[in-house]
This record gives C-alpha cells, structure tokens and sequence, in this order.
C-alpha cells in the first residue's frame, strides 16, 4: 500500500502480506470475486509472482507465511505434496468454508499455535 507523505513523496509499506489478507477477510468478493479458498490461492499466488517480477525484496511476512504450508501439513497429518489450500479444502465442507477454515488457521499459526492438536 502507498501513500503520500507531508512532502508529496511516494512511500510504501514494507510489511503488507497480512494486511491484505485482512482486507481479502472481511471482504472476500471484492477481492476475489466469491468467497474461494482456491481463488485465495491464485490471488497470493500472483502477488507473489508480481512482486518477484517487480524485483522487491521478500518481506519478514512472506517468509514467515512460507512455513504456513509445513504447519497445515502437520496439522492434519499429510505427507504429500498437496498444497495448504487443497488440504483445508478437503477438510471442508466446500470452497466458502475452506476460505473460512483458512482464516481461522492463519489466526491460530500466527499466534503461535503448534501444528498438532
């Protein structure tokens, strides 16, 4: 996010990953079209390919986001390859309640919260 400083100068956040998905929360249609863990997906995942292609460093949330797909694996105990979004989707009654699921899992990994339950 930008704005302007007293100076009329360009500024940006340098923090701004879980401000988004803040925002993407509480109002999911406007950022994704419907309420969709796998339109989540899709959406973090171009922000993370413009922001590489834009040549911007990878910021202290984006790095500890990374570790989030390791917690989900362990979390509900799978081995594969298969992506946080898909395992939280399987685990849930659809795409509207994956993306709920997601937040309260972000909640709980971001506080801290050990993988196992």
């Amino acid at each position: 996010m930008e704005f302007l400083t007293q100076k009329n100068t360009l500024k940006r956040k340098s923090e701004y990953l879980y401000e988004m998905l803040q925002r993407i929360q509480q109002r999911p249609g406007m950022f994704l079209g419907k309420p969709s863990i796998t339109r989540l997906k899709s959406f973090l995942d171009g922000y993370i390919a413009s922001r590489q292609d834009l040549g911007l460093a990878t910021t202290q949330e984006e790095i500890e986001f990374e570790k989030f797909q390791t917690w989900v694996q362990e979390r509900f105990k799978i081995e594969s390859a298969h992506g946080w979004d898909s395992i939280i989707l399987f685990y849930s009654a659809d795409e509207k309640d994956a993306l709920n699921n997601f937040f309260e899992l972000l909640e709980k990994f971001r506080h801290g919260e050990k993988a196992s339950r």
